[in-house]
């Protein structure tokens, strides 16, 4: 498989917590999991997981909540 930039998987990683919002909490686990599997091991890796969704947090574009553990999630309207 092709490489994956940071962007891609963060573009990735938006659209899954865009498609479970308000249905499903998200932990960063969760979405960095998902990443794997629908990339592949060979190509994402839990460190680069964890940068493009630092990518997302200080974009703005999403953002963490606390309810009893930690979740990603969208900005508050």
């Amino acid at each position: 498989m092709a490489e994956v930039t940071l962007e891609q998987l963060a573009d990735g990683m938006f659209e899954l917590v865009k498609s479970t919002h308000g249905k499903k909490n998200l932990k960063p686990m969760d979405v960095t999991k998902a990443m794997i599997d629908q990339f592949g091991d060979e190509v994402v890796d839990k460190r680069m997981c964890k940068k493009a969704l630092r990518l997302l947090i200080d974009s703005g574009k999403c953002t963490y909540k606390y309810a009893g553990g930690s979740y990603v999630t969208l900005p508050e309207e």
